[in-house]
């Protein structure tokens, strides 16, 4: 399948995507080379190949939700520029 400039000129405007005259050769080229892809996949053998519909059907992998890195707010704290408690403290910035 080949794209006229034409139809190069429709999917732009259709696209509302700006292109001047010069533009359309080239954007021609690269439209022609992306079909050309797509009829390569037509080639690829399916056969026995179930269609997927989506993702939702997909199970997440999930991980124990535990603390790995817990236990060293004194280590974290010694990077404040100031910190009371165990807290980090920083300037007001509303009266």
């Amino acid at each position: 399948m080949s794209l006229d400039p034409a139809t190069v000129r429709r999917i732009a405007r259709l696209a509302r995507i700006g292109i001047d005259e010069s533009d359309v050769p080239a954007l021609q080229g690269e439209l022609n080379g992306i079909l050309g892809w797509v009829e390569q996949l037509n080639e690829v053998d399916v056969e026995g190949v179930t269609p997927m519909v989506g993702t939702g059907h997909a199970a997440l992998r999930t991980r124990p939700d535990v603390v790995t890195d817990g236990n060293c707010r004194d280590a974290v704290l010694s990077n404040a520029p100031d910190a009371v408690g165990p807290f980090y403290t920083v300037p007001k910035v509303v009266e």
